[in-house]
């Protein structure tokens, strides 16, 4: 019995490749884009489209691909004109932008660009609330 609750939850939360999966691309020049599956090939690869994001209508391999929680209500086989115009009314780039997964992307990018400068301004603002803290802390000890 607890072995099929254990299942069931982890059912509920698998990604499944379907039309309408929206994906990051993980290899290649378009490492890092979004884009939508539009038809299933065979077990091993998708035929993909974003035409938000660059990337042609072409075959990709599972295995370059990172399924999202987005799922798009497009079709099988939908043009570009459908497919664009499903993104745009689901707000998938606003969609995209509140998960945290896109959170922790973004926070990546900025911490990657930070200055010398930058990096000491946070050191001494960590400094500032790390004292801060330890004197509340002793406060309620005494």
């Amino acid at each position: 019995m607890e072995e099929m609750e254990f299942l069931m939850q982890n059912q509920s939360s698998m990604r499944v490749v379907e039309i309408g999966r929206v994906v990051m691309i993980n290899y290649g020049p378009d490492a890092g884009k979004l884009a939508v599956v539009v038809d299933i090939i065979d077990h091993n690869r998708a035929l993909i489209e974003g035409p938000t994001t660059g990337i042609a209508r072409t075959g990709y391999a599972f295995r370059r691909l990172t399924l999202t929680p987005l799922v798009v209500k497009v079709p099988r086989g939908a043009g570009q004109a459908v497919l664009k115009a499903a993104i745009e009314k689901q707000d998938l780039a606003g969609s995209w932008a509140k998960t945290s997964w896109a959170k922790k992307i973004a926070s990546r990018a900025q911490r990657a660009s930070n200055t010398d400068f930058d990096r000491f301004k946070l050191q001494k603002y960590k400094k500032l609330r790390r004292e801060i803290v330890n004197k509340a802390v002793k406060a309620t000890k005494a």
